[in-house]
């Protein structure tokens, strides 16, 4: 089970995972938490852009081979301007859900799909998004619940990333809300990622799930991040894009491991 924020958030970490594993035999289970319907598009922000979101988020699914795709029905938190928890949001907010009655029907999920794996994002929430912070302690909350043994923490590996990003800021003008200076916090050091998922091979089923959202593609004064990564030619995107990363904390410093399911000497 993969569980995310807003739809698009699946493309972005662990869409090549979940193919690999779905094309595997694996049952994949994609849940969110929200419907993103806050989140930046040609439209308004409210119940019509939610709505295509989650249309955009079941062909995203499909494309990945998905079994299942459930929303669990909080409102999107949205972002203030500097990026942090946003004054106005809605009464149902997924930051301000209790995290006991959130974990518990995350958990519900689990249960009755007797899932052998969780995967959640890491302490800082990737780029520290309130709904991804949401998300990890909700889904660690789910797993401690359900008893599921496995977690993984979706990440990135932030030393190379943040290189190539200044790097890159040399050549080439970033959206206005692509700050590089908030990655060199968020993310996870490479000396804490457990597990390098090597996924190249379903780079082109990535490609396709991050395309299917189309309405996060466009909307602001520029282009939006995944419009920019959706212009990479498509053998650099293969290179680029062809390892996602994990954390498991239950295993020893040093772990390095391929394969969700892959099991470290004890």
């Amino acid at each position: 089970m993969f569980f995310h924020a807003h739809p698009d958030d699946e493309a972005l970490l662990t869409a090549g995972t979940m193919a690999m594993l779905a094309a595997e035999g694996h049952r994949v289970v994609l849940v969110v938490a929200t419907a993103g319907e806050r989140g930046l598009a040609e439209m308004e922000p409210g119940d019509e852009l939610g709505e295509t979101r989650l249309k955009e988020l079941y062909e995203s699914a499909a494309l990945l081979g998905c079994a299942r795709v459930e929303c669990l029905g909080y409102g999107d938190s949205g972002l203030s301007p500097k990026g942090g928890v946003a004054d106005e949001r809605p009464d149902n907010a997924f930051i301000d859900a209790d995290t006991e009655a959130a974990a518990k029907a995350l958990a519900a999920i689990l249960h009755e799909e007797r899932a052998e794996l969780l995967a959640i994002y890491d302490p800082a929430g990737g780029y520290g998004h309130p709904d991804h912070v949401q998300v990890h302690r909700v889904g660690k909350r789910a797993a401690e619940i359900a008893g599921t043994e496995i977690v993984l923490e979706a990440t990135v590996n932030r030393d190379p990333l943040v290189r190539l990003l200044k790097l890159a800021g040399r050549f080439y003008r970033f959206p206005p809300e692509f700050d590089v200076r908030t990655f060199e916090s968020a993310y996870s050091p490479g000396e804490t990622i457990t597990h390098r998922v090597n996924v190249r091979k379903y780079t082109k089923q990535k490609r396709a799930s991050m395309a299917a959202h189309a309405s996060q593609a466009s909307g602001g004064d520029s282009d939006r991040t995944l419009a920019v990564m959706l212009k990479v030619p498509r053998p650099i995107y293969r290179f680029v894009f062809g390892t996602e990363w994990y954390v498991r904390r239950d295993l020893p410093p040093g772990a390095r491991l391929g394969h969700p399911f892959d099991r470290w000497p004890k």
